[in-house]
């Protein structure tokens, strides 16, 4: 395997960019040494790496914090700056500057395809929201819901362009590159949009949806790095050398402990449990629904005897939240294994170097991607009542059918009353 580390740097007539070159350096000259000196407790400057880390970790902590008191639409352009970033970060992985140099204009092309994705996919996932919030005026009411009717149309229309755009910039001697660079967008924009995307769906079905799967992945991240740091011995995994067992079974207990009582302090506030309808920035009140009142549960006789309580007061969410604790601690780190690898094979440390002690955006982002979905999933398939309710029917009417047909229905469904009642 060391042979296979030394031997794929890249030759001298396709040079990367600089930053990822030093990088290379510093990942192939530790390639050689035993897994065990890879261990935090082994390693003679760790006390400086940790007071950098923990200084970076308190302030996207603090600006995290922040960002959701300020509410759903600042959350989710936090989540859009983050896109940019990783994929700032991904595109820049497989450039080469001296070929970039002789195709100007061809990064351009990766920032076309980028931002026509990103309208497709908040196109779909916001449309109805912003209906809700236009409806009130008949002008904008009658623009937005003619853009939603054409919203597909619009994105194919700019992928084509960027598609023409691609083969008209096609250079002899070029070919291998350019065709590489367009399959890696297309990929980036893959791994990028489709778990992004579920992420924006669980803030606007509940900022506790978004928050408590992201706060369990900071959680294990940081426990893990903590029990790693004073208890570590036993490495976990080749492609990650400073994981240890002591970490991650430190971190999924301290995950599910977490879980649970998280689950319980965040049930507690309207403004985190609310789903938001629209894409106004004002407080919500809703009914929070069974899941977010509490319920009473005896303790057993052999527990009672030891607690000098004799029931205890939980969310019936809180339960759910075992679950997302259970995942977060067990699956989702896999997705940081994933990425390690993913560095190995193109010989760079990390992602990038925009967090001190961190590395980059990517870097952060790899769990809390994996756990996203799951989030989602897990929300649809076990927390959403599966039948329709009257609103959704009622939104999708608005949003899909004309003024005319809107009445034609209306009228269809009079009729349909009115026969029921004389039947009956």
């Amino acid at each position: 395997m060391h042979k296979e580390n030394t031997g794929d740097a890249p030759s001298a007539h396709t040079p990367r960019v600089r930053h990822h070159r030093k990088r290379n350096t510093d990942v192939v000259a530790g390639a050689g040494k035993p897994n065990g000196s890879h261990l935090l407790v082994n390693d003679s400057s760790k006390y400086k790496s940790f007071l950098v880390r923990a200084y970076s970790t308190v302030w996207m902590i603090g600006g995290f914090a922040l960002i959701v008191y300020l509410g759903h639409l600042y959350i989710t352009a936090m989540v859009v700056i983050i896109q940019i970033f990783m994929a700032r970060e991904l595109f820049n992985l497989l450039r080469r500057t001296h070929e970039d140099k002789q195709l100007p204009g061809f990064r351009l092309l990766n920032w076309h395809f980028f931002f026509t994705a990103m309208l497709f996919v908040y196109g779909r996932i916001l449309s109805q929201r912003l209906v809700n919030t236009v409806t009130p005026d008949k002008v904008l009411y009658r623009l937005v819901t003619s853009l939603i009717k054409y919203h597909m149309a619009i994105c194919y229309s700019l992928y084509i362009s960027g598609f023409v755009w691609f083969i008209l910039t096609l250079k002899k001697k070029m070919y291998k590159y350019q065709f590489s660079q367009y399959a890696w967008t297309h990929m980036i924009l893959i791994v990028v949009f489709t778990q992004s995307s579920f992420t924006v769906a669980n803030i606007f079905e509940g900022i506790f949806w978004f928050l408590l799967p992201a706060s369990l992945i900071v959680i294990n991240d940081i426990f893990a790095y903590i029990c790693g740091f004073f208890f570590g011995r036993t490495p976990l995994i080749k492609l990650s050398p400073k994981k240890t067992w002591e970490g991650f079974i430190g971190a999924s207990i301290t995950t599910m402990i977490s879980a649970f009582l998280l689950a319980n302090i965040m049930g507690r506030f309207l403004w985190l449990t609310c789903p938001r309808e629209d894409l106004s920035t004002g407080w919500l009140q809703c009914d929070p629904g069974p899941l977010f009142k509490q319920e009473t549960h005896a303790l057993p006789g052999w527990i009672s005897n030891w607690l000098p309580w004799k029931e205890i007061s939980v969310l019936p969410v809180q339960w759910h939240a075992l679950c997302l604790g259970l995942f977060a601690s067990i699956i989702a780190p896999f997705g940081g294994f994933f990425a390690s690898g993913f560095k190995r094979a193109f010989k760079v440390k990390d992602f990038g170097d925009s967090i001190p002690g961190h590395g980059g955006i990517t870097d952060r982002m790899d769990c809390q991607m994996v756990m996203a979905v799951f989030a989602y999933i897990y929300h649809q398939s076990f927390v959403v009542p599966q039948s329709l309710s009257v609103d959704k029917l009622l939104n999708q009417i608005i949003t899909n059918l004309t003024l005319e047909e809107q009445q034609a229905l209306f009228m269809k469904l009079g009729q349909v009353l009115q026969e029921k009642v004389i039947g009956s």
